[in-house]
């Protein structure tokens, strides 16, 4: 059975010639929107993906802005509204040593190098310069864990574990 990735979310067309505008989820959005790549297009109505190739990407605001190859006009994206943009498993490149996918951190449990448990990445953002690791705690609060050397000291993927050495006052 494949597996699947979200690349991101078509939100809403953007002009009459086909482009729409897309929140992104990928970790390389370079990769994945350069012209002629690959993405599968999943509907609400959980239909077969459809394949679609990159014709053109821009950045405009917060959003990626995508065209796709034989889809010129808004008609023909409209139903793309809503949809999800994914790739195959098989279209994950690899990656350094310290470089992790998304997929692969959220999930992860976060503890202190002392061994209290903060709670469970649900979210990465990326602002700016480094990212940020959106940990829901035990009490249901968010704290925010800016992935930097400083901070996060251990990654353990195979069991789905985060060391962290917090910054004052990150935890409270």
């Amino acid at each position: 059975m494949d597996k699947w990735f979200n690349v991101g979310k078509v939100v809403n067309t953007h002009g009459v010639k086909g482009e729409v505008r897309v929140i992104s989820r990928t970790d390389f959005p370079e990769e994945r929107y350069k012209k002629g790549n690959t993405l599968y297009f999943f509907s609400e109505k959980g239909k077969d993906p459809l394949e679609l190739t990159v014709e053109t990407h821009r950045k405009h605001k917060n959003f990626d802005l995508l065209t796709f190859v034989d889809y010129t006009d808004i008609s023909k994206v409209e139903p793309f509204k809503n949809g999800i943009l994914k790739i195959n498993e098989t279209q994950l490149g690899h990656l350094e040593e310290g470089e992790f996918y998304f997929h692969e951190i959220i999930g992860c449990t976060v503890k202190t190098s002392a061994g209290e448990e903060v709670g469970s990445i649900t979210e990465i953002l990326t602002p700016g310069a480094n990212d940020v690791w959106v940990v829901k705690g035990a009490k249901g609060k968010e704290i925010l864990i800016p992935y930097i050397d400083e901070v996060v000291k251990e990654i353990d993927i195979d069991n789905k574990l985060i060391l962290i050495d917090p910054m004052e006052g990150l935890l409270s």
